[in-house]
């Protein structure tokens, strides 16, 4: 699959907030806090569901990974969403495993299922 998505209790605000945390201590931060709902309905769209994109970086990964090939870069920061769907709150994200096979650059492999790891135990660890 080309994602990794789990469903919470939370509502979205507690879900990003819980989030937040756990990707702090993992050393990521979120870069920013994209609000596709509120995006929309200022551009005269209503749009009903809640729905963020966060991008999130680990500055000494994202060196890294630039420092070995520029079109990595194509892929960051990494995102993460939380959303509505039908009365649940989902977070999910694209598989940095899955993206980096795009490049051809078997170095690279390894510090996307490094990333990858940490990113899924931030997922989890916020909803735990």
């Amino acid at each position: 699959m080309f994602h990794y998505t789990i469903n919470t209790n939370q509502t979205v605000e507690e879900a990003i907030k819980s989030l937040e945390t756990s990707l702090k201590e993992e050393s990521f931060g979120v870069l920013w806090n994209f609000d596709i709902k509120e995006t929309l309905q200022n551009k005269g769209f209503e749009y009903d569901q809640s729905y963020h994109v966060l991008e999130v970086c680990n500055p000494k990964e994202a060196k890294e990974i630039l420092s070995r090939n520029q079109m990595a870069g194509y892929f960051l920061p990494c995102k993460i969403v939380v959303y509505e769907d039908a009365g649940e709150t989902k977070i999910g994200m694209p598989r940095p495993t899955k993206l980096i096979e795009m490049v051809d650059d078997d170095k690279l492999k390894d510090f996307a299922n490094n990333i990858e790891k940490h990113l899924i135990r931030c997922m989890d660890n916020s909803i735990a």
